[in-house]
């Protein structure tokens, strides 16, 4: 970058004819104009000016550089343009890894208007709740629950929901109402795979109960429709629920006792973003802020 920085210098010396005119027109005092054009001299090895009294010439060799030197300044400058009218203007394809049922609930609405915003930008998503890697996968942001397992990617936390156990009132009724978490071990336990079930209580009490069951599954919503259907228990995000509690499909079980906040992050290989990943984070983090830990239904 600096070579290129003494390049353009170069030119602006070599059009005006004169180190003082070019200072002026580059705010530069004349003895860095001097001093940086024999630097570039120096790495050039080869005198590309002569000074007379009057005014500064090009030598020969100066002549066939400055040609070379004067495209390359004005490639420089148009790419520079074309970024800034690519970062006003952002284009191109976001390509994205999102867990299953939270982007059916939330994000498909903010897509829609996101894209609405921004008609130059598309989309290719890709809803999978298996971990990727932002180095080898041909991913631009990846949205995942839970907290980053890699400490290597950029995080971004976009919500953080509050979580409970649920069942049908079915299920209770046919295999009796849990009283306190030890007894979830007589219970089928709905589970996501690699999801230990901690339950913290009043006055800071936790608990880590090793819960049981025939189905382990890797998608929330294949889990919660069994739980509708009367399988068993299973632990949840309370706002992906709340339609089936408001239709008692579905009721809080263990009210005393919940599991942690599940946060919601966004992840990227890299702080340096493209404009369109930037504003797509960014319009995120703006419409879910207000997606927190709210009042609980039992």
């Amino acid at each position: 970058m600096e070579v290129l920085r003494n390049m353009q210098l170069f030119v602006e010396v070599a059009r005006a004819s004169s180190f003082r005119r070019a200072s002026d027109v580059l705010g530069l005092p004349v003895s860095t104009v001097s001093r940086r054009i024999a630097e570039l001299e120096r790495d050039v090895g080869l005198k590309l000016l002569t000074r007379t009294t009057r005014r500064v010439e090009l030598t020969e060799g100066g002549r066939n550089y400055f040609e070379n030197c004067k495209r390359i300044v004005q490639e420089a400058e148009l790419a520079r343009l074309e970024l800034a009218n690519l970062q006003a203007n952002p284009s191109g394809v976001i390509r994205a890894s999102l867990p299953v049922d939270f982007s059916v609930m939330y994000l498909s609405p903010l897509l829609a208007e996101f894209a609405s915003l921004y008609p130059d930008i598309c989309f290719d998503l890709d809803l999978t709740p298996t971990q990727v890697s932002m180095v080898t996968d041909a991913v631009d942001i990846a949205i995942r629950m839970g907290a980053p397992r890699d400490p290597n990617v950029i995080s971004r936390r976009l919500a953080r929901l509050s979580a409970g156990l649920y069942a049908s009132p079915a299920y209770l009724s046919r295999r009796g109402l849990p009283r306190q978490p030890q007894d979830l071990l007589k219970h089928e336990c709905l589970r996501m795979r690699d999801a230990p079930w901690l339950l913290g209580g009043a006055k800071g009490r936790a608990q880590t109960v090793a819960a049981k069951g025939r189905f382990v599954a890797n998608n929330v919503g294949l889990l919660r429709s069994m739980a509708v259907a009367g399988g068993g228990i299973m632990m949840i995000a309370d706002q992906m629920v709340q339609a089936d509690c408001a239709e008692q499909r579905l009721v809080r079980v263990l009210p005393g006792w919940s599991p942690p906040d599940i946060e919601v992050h966004a992840m990227t290989s890299t702080r340096l973003l493209p404009a369109k990943v930037r504003l797509f984070v960014e319009f995120l983090v703006a419409k879910m802020a207000g997606v927190e830990p709210g009042a609980r239904r039992t």
